[in-house]
């Protein structure tokens, strides 16, 4: 199933992408007197519900799917059937945890010219960064020039996991989702220059705050349930302004997907909802030569087999002149 956030009221309500390429409102669609009018009004509610929660979606799909014609017409009456062009908001919205893997992809390894990991390597993503497929982002203020592009492939949990062994880890995993991981580069260079563990600490912890800013987390367009997927080999692209700039497959990946899970789960307890995204390959900005960094009206797009595509415009955030200044 694909599932959606569906941007209809505050904070959306949850839908399914039919085969016909209409999203279902499932709310809208559910029958009352039966389990289908419990359906909670977000994904992330439905995934904390387990497998019920997963198997009350799939039979209202399911069913809306068998019907004929003339009684789905009547559903898109209701409104409980909308044009494949609704707005949507971020499938996950609020997760608990949202890690991202770094120097998870050989190519980008190599392009960033560092040594590939032991063991996986990330940080926490601010869930507050997150914001829709299709949502503008700003660059911000006070570190517009170096700001980049990285798309991924995340992975969304299904299920409390903790210390898992990695042949337990894809039981975890309810589904897969895109994101851009917006980074502000404007300190790695600084890690390179340092020379002492407490200059290159530092220098390190700015990179990983340029990651952290308001909308560097857009997220979607849909969570792909884990049964229509197969996370070893899909293909990933990144485009800016229509010209690819990354294009990969999962294959290159330095550790599997249950291998980065299993390796996290070490200290984080994972909770339905939360994110784990796997990590960029070759081709982002900062590794080009000349570098290349997102400007005023740029638009960034991802996508990856199966998964959908998820297209952002970027925009200079205009400063606001305090009345002070003007005297």
């Amino acid at each position: 199933m694909k599932l959606v956030m569906i941007d209809c009221v505050p904070g959306g309500r949850p839908g399914a992408i039919l085969s016909s390429g209409e999203i279902l409102h499932l709310e809208r669609a559910a029958q009352d007197g039966t389990a289908e009018a419990w359906l909670p009004p977000s994904l992330k509610g439905i995934l904390d519900a387990g497998r019920e929660g997963l198997d009350l979606v799939r039979r209202i799909v399911n069913r809306v799917e068998a019907l004929s014609p003339s009684q789905q017409a009547q559903l898109r009456g209701q409104g409980a059937l909308l044009p494949s062009s609704t707005p949507l908001l971020a499938p996950i919205a609020n997760p608990s945890l949202f890690v991202s893997a770094g120097h998870a992809y050989r190519s980008h390894v190599n392009e960033m010219k560092s040594q590939a990991p032991k063991t996986p390597q990330g940080f926490l993503k601010a869930p507050g960064a997150i914001v829709g497929p299709q949502a503008d982002v700003p660059l911000p203020q006070q570190c517009p020039d170096h700001v980049d592009f990285e798309g991924e492939i995340c992975a969304v949990i299904g299920r409390r996991c903790h210390n898992v062994q990695p042949d337990e880890a894809m039981n975890c995993i309810a589904g897969y989702t895109l994101t851009n991981d917006v980074s502000a580069r404007d300190w790695v260079p600084e890690i390179a220059k340092a020379k002492t563990t407490p200059e290159a600490r530092a220098a390190w912890d700015l990179n990983h705050m340029g990651k952290q800013l308001p909308a560097f987390a857009p997220l979607g367009p849909a969570l792909v349930t884990a049964d229509e997927v197969d996370p070893g080999n899909l293909d990933l692209t990144t485009r800016l302004n229509g010209e690819v700039m990354q294009n990969a497959n999962t294959a290159d990946l330095i550790f599997t997907v249950a291998e980065t899970l299993s390796f996290f789960s070490r200290w984080y307890e994972f909770r339905p909802g939360d994110i784990v995204s796997t990590g960029t390959p070759a081709g982002v900005g900062f590794g080009r030569n000349p570098q290349v960094f997102l400007k005023d009206g740029d638009v960034v797009e991802v996508e990856a087999t199966g998964l959908g595509r998820i297209s952002n415009r970027f925009f200079a955030e205009i400063r606001h002149i305090r009345k002070a200044e003007l005297a």
